[in-house]
């Protein structure tokens, strides 16, 4: 079986690439690179999802993920 999360990277001001999933809380992992960053991301769901299956627990179904951005804007 097998399974399709979109997945977030961000590049990190301090260097490097961090991976989300946001159908799995707490599924997050970081590379070098964003090759590394991908790979990196695809080993952390398979281990989440091993993790549920060992647990008896449902695994997420991927449902609509929405990306956006917002503005605030402060009085100076």
């Amino acid at each position: 079986m097998s399974y399709r999360y979109s997945v977030i990277y961000q590049y990190d001001l301090e260097g490097g690439v961090t991976a989300f999933v946001p159908t799995l809380p707490g599924c997050h992992t970081q590379g070098e690179t964003l090759e590394e960053a991908e790979a990196n991301v695809k080993d952390a769901i398979a281990l989440y999802i091993e993790s549920l299956q060992a647990h008896h627990e449902p695994v997420p179904q991927e449902q609509k993920v929405f990306q956006g951005t917002v503005e605030v804007e402060f009085a100076a």
